[in-house]
C-alpha cells in the first residue's frame, strides 16, 4: 500500500538529503585558541585616574612629548584590576586627541600593592594604589579626635605593602598632640605637625621628591587642604566637620595620583578618598613582624606559634625587653609592635605559603 499520491511517485528524491541546506556557525566551527596579539608596539604609561571604566594614562613621562590619554581595558583584562599607579601596556589611538580612545593590553609587574579588607573578617582584598613606595598618613589633633587604633591600621597594611609610613598631625593649634605621638615613639615615624595655617610645606614636599607617596586619612583632617597646598592644580574639594556627630564629611570621591614639583625635584601624590575604617583581612599577622627588622631576628628564639602579646609565654621578645638586650628604644619598640599585633588577636595567621 502506498502512500503516495500520484504526483508524487516520480519524485523518490525530493527528500534527499544532498538538498538539505546547513546554516554555518563560523564562531562553533572556528578552531579554538588560547593566543592572543603580542602587542610588541605597547607603550608604557601610568595610570593616574579611573572612572566608570575609563583610564587617563600619562605617556611618555618626562619628555617633550609627555600627554595624557584616555583608555578603555582590553577584554581579556576584563577581570585584572587596573588602579592607580600601574604601569600599563597601552596600543591603539595614543595621540590623546579629543575623542580618542586607547586600549590597556597589559599591566607591568607591580613593585608595591596597598590594599584593605571590608572588615577583618573579609579576606577578599581590594587594591587601593599599586607601585606606592611611601604613605603619607594625616590625622588632625582635634576636630575630628586623632584615632591611635585607625593609624595602626594604616600602619600595619603598609608594612605589609613593604612601603614606608610617614605621618602628618595637623589642627596642633587646637590641641596638643604630645600624648597621641607617644603612641609611636617606637616605630621611628617622620613626623610632619602643623597649625591650621602653618603647614611645613617645604619639609614635607622634600620627603615627595623622588617618591611615589599614598596620601590617607579619616575623612575631615584636612588632607585635600595638604593635597591643594602641594599641588596648586589639583583643586580637590574640601570640606567640615560636623559639630554633632564630630565626623568629616567625604569630599574626595575616588582616587587621583598627582604631580608634585618642588624646588628640589618632582614626585607623585596618590589623593585616596577620606575613610572611617580600614579592614585588614587580608593581611596575615605573622608578616608584620618582618616589618620590625631587628625585634624579628630575637623573635626567631620564640616557641613555634607565639603570639608576641603580653601574655605569649616563654617569649624570646618579652624576656629580652626585661634583661635589656633590645637596646634603649627595644621596649618602645616592642610595645608598639605588640600593639599592631593586637589588632589581630582575635584571628587566626593565614597559611601564604
Amino acid at each position: 500500500m502506498s502512500w503516495l499520491g500520484p504526483d508524487d511517485e516520480d519524485d523518490d528524491d525530493e527528500f534527499d538529503e544532498a538538498d538539505i541546506r546547513f546554516r554555518p556557525n563560523p564562531k562553533a566551527n572556528r578552531p579554538r585558541t588560547k593566543r592572543r596579539p603580542a602587542h610588541a608596539d605597547a607603550q608604557i604609561a601610568r595610570v593616574l585616574a579611573v572612572d566608570r571604566g575609563r583610564y587617563t594614562v600619562l605617556l611618555d613621562e618626562d619628555t617633550p612629548d609627555e600627554r595624557r590619554v584616555l583608555a578603555t581595558r582590553a577584554r581579556e583584562l576584563r577581570k585584572v584590576a587596573i588602579v592607580n599607579g600601574d604601569r600599563a601596556r597601552v596600543v591603539g589611538d595614543t595621540s590623546g586627541d579629543e575623542g580618542s580612545l586607547a586600549r590597556i593590553v597589559g599591566i607591568e609587574e607591580r613593585t608595591s600593592l596597598l590594599r584593605r579588607s571590608a572588615d577583618d573578617t573579609d579576606q577578599v582584598e581590594r587594591i587601593i594604589v599599586a607601585n606606592a613606595d611611601q604613605m603619607l598618613i594625616v590625622v588632625a589633633a582635634a576636630d575630628p579626635e586623632p584615632r591611635a587604633r585607625l593609624v595602626d591600621r594604616y600602619l600595619v597594611a603598609a608594612l605589609d605593602a613593604g612601603i614606608r609610613p610617614l605621618l602628618v598631625v595637623t589642627k596642633t593649634d587646637l590641641a596638643d598632640p604630645t600624648e597621641f605621638l607617644r603612641h609611636f615613639e617606637g616605630l621611628g615615624l617622620e613626623v610632619f605637625t602643623s597649625a591650621l595655617d602653618e603647614m611645613p610645606l617645604e619639609r614635607i614636599g622634600a620627603a615627595l621628591v623622588g617618591h611615589s607617596t599614598v596620601f590617607v586619612g579619616h575623612s575631615g583632617v584636612g588632607k585635600s587642604t595638604l593635597v591643594n597646598q602641594l599641588v596648586p592644580s589639583a583643586e580637590r574639594a574640601t570640606g567640615h566637620v560636623n559639630v554633632v556627630t564630630g565626623r568629616g564629611r567625604h569630599t574626595s570621591s575616588s582616587t587621583v595620583t598627582l604631580r608634585y614639583v618642588g624646588a628640589d625635584g618632582t614626585g607623585w601624590v596618590i589623593d585616596t578618598p577620606g575613610v572611617r575604617s580600614f579592614g585588614l583581612g587580608h593581611v596575615n599577622p605573622a608578616r608584620i613582624i618582618d616589618a620590625f627588622t631587628d625585634l624579628a631576628k630575637v623573635a626567631e628564639d620564640c616557641p613555634r606559634g607565639c603570639t608576641h602579646l603580653p601574655d605569649a609565654p616563654d617569649c624570646a621578645l618579652i624576656e629580652a625587653a626585661a634583661d635589656g638586650r633590645l637596646g634603649p628604644r627595644g621596649a618602645e619598640r616592642l610595645d608598639s609592635l605588640q600593639r599592631l599585633l593586637a589588632t589581630f588577636s582575635d584571628r587566626k595567621p593565614r597559611d601564604d605559603s
